[in-house]
């Protein structure tokens, strides 16, 4: 499977300015290390007993004699697959960063790195085979290797991470202690499951306030449960996720509030199940996003979406009233992801997908009739081994019954120790012929031409391939390219739709949108240098970063030990966003007066002077004014001595004063 971020991706060809293979994040550049090595280290605190470093001797490994310096080295973090996967990625990134580590994202950067660690998706053949590939290739390059994902946790005795560090998809936590151990030439192999640690069920992972590299700093993918209820007989991600574990609501609303108030402007639920999500601990979906919701509403930012992830019909028809009218309120996306695989009751019982197509298209009914504009993603499997020429045919019947917007086609790939993998496999030119139909005939109708002309709101959060447009969402979760203005970017307004492809429209901003945005602009726009305001800099990319009790810049031209408590220059704004989970930053309401925005930037003034006060340039500047006041007190004395003493103080403080204005004005235009 290609490297993917989302769903609606899967569907779009090669030379589609918003596919996954061609789409660009908005900002994908080093995170450059910024930080000293904490005393407290997130990872330190395992779930399970410390285990014992298994020290290998594979390909690369260093001497004992080689001196080791922990938070140096440069690590090339590699992500296939699902949002839970790119969620997990992520986290590992930001541990990493968090520790004074440099973390590079792109591609053709690996080289440059010390370390790869490649986080791996099992639900295809191809995608596997990319993953070991890379192994390979590392291995061949000199390069220490780390393996992570749903490939080594499913198949923990592969022969081609044998004698490399592997991390479990339920220890991202303890990246640290691999990379370092792996580092020093060893190799370590956590994949235990991690345990709740008062009832010792299964936990839903690692917690959710850990430091985090977004790779698009405007969304934000929290994962919510881990592992589902199914036992699907294709399905190898099971042997990687296993069984359902749901993360507690109050942590998953906890971090929806931090991540808003960093300045994220989409949140996206992921889950293998998001409909099975609290039913291993006394909830349900339904709870946990009017929860999710109500966070979203009571705090200043208010133009946040949500993103409702995958769900398999069983688990979300007892709440479908429900769940439509979370789908129909305004902050959250008017989407919902719901795989069918097969139209044919038959494949489904021998998939064991526990529902029939009647209960699929009661999940297709319900939300339509109840949810205006609705978008139902889905997915079917052609050839699986026991489908018959009858059941494809009703598979086609239930394509041509919806003409879905959003649908992902995928051939039969048997994986290793599946029940189908045992089952005799249908012929590979009759499977490819049934895939190529059903593409053929999803080509064949438009998605969007009833909205050529019309007037949607959109948000902006990416930016396309080309360069020439930023990619936004409307309600629906429909793609619409918009100009490449930075005034646009996170930032929610009306567009004319005046073009429409099969998956994407084309819109023009509003007459009177930019004026209103730049109007926001002036009245919520804060300063963030003493630390108590921090708010997102609608116009640039966010890239504010907790270090003790302060929110700073992050500036990949300096290391971390340059920081200390200065706040850090504004003229590096480009890549990926570091979040150390910080706490609620102070954030005004679109209510708040414009003099309580001024006053506000007054009490920032001042408490920035004393920044710049303990800087050097501060100390120096002070010195001089000093020698001046020694020089008032006791230089040549005469018979007017009173009257020069008094004009020479009020002259030299007079000086003192517009200088000492002038070098924090300086100051402040850098910012």
């Amino acid at each position: 499977m290609a490297d993917i971020e989302d769903i609606e991706e899967l569907t779009l060809p090669s030379d589609d300015p918003t596919s996954a293979a061609n789409r660009k994040s908005v900002h994908q550049v080093a995170v450059r290390s910024f930080t000293r090595r904490s005393a407290t280290n997130h990872s330190s605190a395992p779930a399970e007993p410390q285990p014992e470093p298994i020290v290998g001797s594979g390909a690369g490994s260093r001497d004992s004699c080689t001196p080791f310096l922990p938070g140096t080295a440069t690590v090339w973090v590699k992500t296939w697959g699902c949002g839970h996967n790119n969620s997990d990625g992520e986290y590992m990134a930001g541990m990493l960063a968090a520790q004074g580590y440099r973390i590079v994202l792109e591609d053709s950067k690996r080289g440059e790195a010390d370390l790869w660690l490649l986080n791996s998706c099992t639900v295809k053949g191809p995608s596997e085979q990319t993953f070991v590939n890379e192994i390979n290739r590392g291995k061949d390059s000199g390069k220490k290797v780390v393996v992570a994902g749903c490939v080594p946790q499913g198949n923990p005795s592969g022969a081609a991470w044998e004698g490399l560090s592997v991390i479990g998809v339920q220890q991202i936590d303890r990246v640290v202690e691999v990379v370092e151990e792996t580092l020093k030439g060893g190799s370590v192999r956590l994949l235990k499951e991690k345990k709740d640690e008062t009832s010792k069920r299964k936990a839903g992972g690692a917690k959710l306030d850990l430091p985090k590299v977004r790779k698009n700093p405007y969304i934000e993918i929290i994962p919510i449960n881990t592992g589902c209820l199914n036992q699907c007989t294709y399905c190898k991600t099971k042997h990687a996720r296993g069984d359902l574990g749901s993360y507690a609501p109050e942590e998953i609303v906890e971090r929806v509030k931090t991540v808003l108030s960093e300045g994220v402007m989409e949140i996206w639920l992921t889950s293998e199940d998001t409909g099975a999500y609290g039913r291993d601990i006394g909830t349900d979906i339904v709870e946990l996003l009017w929860g999710i919701v109500d966070a979203m509403e009571e705090h200043p930012n208010q133009t946040a979406m949500l993103r409702v992830g995958m769900t398999n019909p069983p688990y979300i028809l007892e709440h479908l009233p429900e769940v439509a009218k979370v789908l129909s309120h305004p902050r959250v996306y008017s989407f919902l992801h719901v795989p069918v695989q097969s139209g044919s009751d038959k494949v489904l019982d021998d998939m064991r997908r526990l529902y029939t197509v009647h209960d699929f298209r009661q999940v297709c009914h319900i939300l339509r009739e109840r949810v205006p504009d609705v978008t139902i993603a889905t997915d079917i499997i052609c050839g699986f081994p026991t489908e018959s020429e009858q059941d494809w045919q009703q598979t086609m019947d239930l394509l041509r019954e919806y003409n879905f917007s959003v649908l992902h086609i995928s051939q039969f790939y048997p994986r290793p120790g599946t029940p189908a993998a045992r089952m005799t496999r249908i012929r590979t030119d009759i499977v490819k012929a049934r895939s190529r139909e059903a593409t053929a005939y999803f080509n064949s109708y438009p998605n969007y031409g009833d909205k050529l002309g019309s007037i949607r709101k959109v948000l902006a959060t990416e930016l396309s391939a080309d360069g020439v447009h930023f990619v936004s969402h409307d309600k629906s979760y429909a793609q619409i390219l918009v100009p490449n203005d930075p005034r646009l970017m996170g930032r929610s307004f009306e567009v004319r739709i005046t073009q429409v492809g099969k998956f994407y429209m084309i819109g023009q901003v509003c007459e009177g949108e930019y004026e209103r945005l730049e109007q926001e602009d002036a009245e919520l726009q804060k300063l963030d240098s003493s630390g108590r305001v921090a708010i997102v800099n609608k116009k640039k990319t966010p890239k504010l970063v907790r270090m003790t009790r302060k929110m700073v810049r992050l500036d990949p031209g300096r290391s971390g030990e340059d920081y200390g408590d200065e706040q850090a220059d504004d003229s590096a704004i480009d890549g990926a966003e570091l979040s150390l989970g910080s706490q609620s930053t102070e954030v005004p309401t679109q209510s708040e007066p414009l003099q309580d925005v001024e006053s506000r930037r007054s009490l920032l003034r001042s408490s920035g002077s004393l920044a710049v006060l303990a800087t050097p340039m501060g100390v120096g500047y002070w010195s001089l004014v000093s020698l001046a006041g020694l020089w008032v007190v006791f230089g040549p004395s005469s018979v007017q001595r009173q009257v020069r003493w008094s004009v020479r103080t009020v002259g030299i403080l007079a000086c003192a004063w517009t200088g000492w204005e002038m070098l924090l004005a300086m100051k402040r235009q850098k910012r």
